[in-house]
């Protein structure tokens, strides 16, 4: 019986002994020196190459969620370089690992939310009206049911988070500020009425917005933060190295630990 012949297909990347190939182009001779490596994020998921205004949304938004201080990523990360330094991947994806509904996930949630939202219109609201009332009834719903609206709130940011009316402002600069912003602003607006308070809109639920008007895979949204925080966490690594913390963090619990049982009142 004749062997089968083997056939892995891709559109990512291929090679051989003289040349490497991914996107179908020449790495050396038409990729490297000639695209930024937000360009070409960007391009590996969408598979097609964006034009310059989407490469600014999409490289602000990767700048908004590169680092947020002392966040449990970085302390995770930092910590586990401490304990292991000599595995620099080891604290990275220790860092990565907590990306998740509390911190970066958001992103993702928040741009599912609105995407599902979105999905139920029979028509696209035309003014702020129209999409005040389409927010309205996604706030009404979610409460409801009892499930938070991804994006609202921050813990530090108790008002307004720098980050969300810049990103808004490039969105309408580069005519990309879609269907997902602005519902995602019209919740800003409406939500005092079914919540009883106002809280901010935040910088990862407005970077899922954004990045679900660039038409970029929901599913893969937390990827991108994801993405924009390695570069954030190798900043933290760096900076432990030159100033160490993570021996510091770790003596203040320790030393401040106390031994309560568990059916202490």
């Amino acid at each position: 019986m004749a062997d089968r012949q083997l056939d892995f297909p891709t559109s990512i990347g291929t090679s051989d002994p003289t040349t490497i190939r991914l996107l179908g182009q020449d790495l050396a001779g038409d990729l490297m020196g000639r695209v930024g490596f937000g360009e070409l994020a960007f391009w590996l998921v969408a598979g097609r190459r964006p034009g310059p205004g989407e490469v600014r949304v999409f490289e602000t938004v990767l700048v908004a969620l590169a680092d947020h201080g002392f966040t449990p990523t970085a302390i995770a990360a930092r910590l586990t370089y401490l304990s292991a330094p000599e595995a620099l991947q080891g604290a990275i994806a220790a860092g990565l690992l907590g990306g998740g509904s509390r911190f970066l996930g958001v992103t993702e949630d928040c741009g599912r939310f609105l995407a599902d939202t979105l999905a139920g219109l029979t028509e696209t609201p035309t003014d702020d009206a129209g999409w005040d009332a389409v927010a309205l009834d996604a706030v009404r719903a979610a409460r409801a049911a009892k499930r938070l609206v991804p994006g609202l709130g921050h813990p530090v940011h108790k008002e307004t988070d720098p980050r969300t009316p810049v990103l808004i402002a490039i969105a309408e600069q580069e005519g990309l500020r879609g269907p997902h912003l602005r519902l995602f602003e019209a919740i800003g607006r409406v939500h005092p009425q079914v919540l009883g308070r106002t809280l901010p809109l935040n910088g990862a639920g407005v970077c899922g917005a954004a990045l679900a008007d660039l038409g970029l895979p929901i599913d893969l949204l937390r990827g991108f933060a994801l993405l924009a925080r390695t570069a954030g966490l190798l900043g933290h690594l760096a900076e432990e190295r030159r100033r160490p913390l993570g021996m510091d963090i770790y003596r203040t619990v320790d030393r401040n630990a106390r031994y309560v049982p568990d059916d202490a009142d």
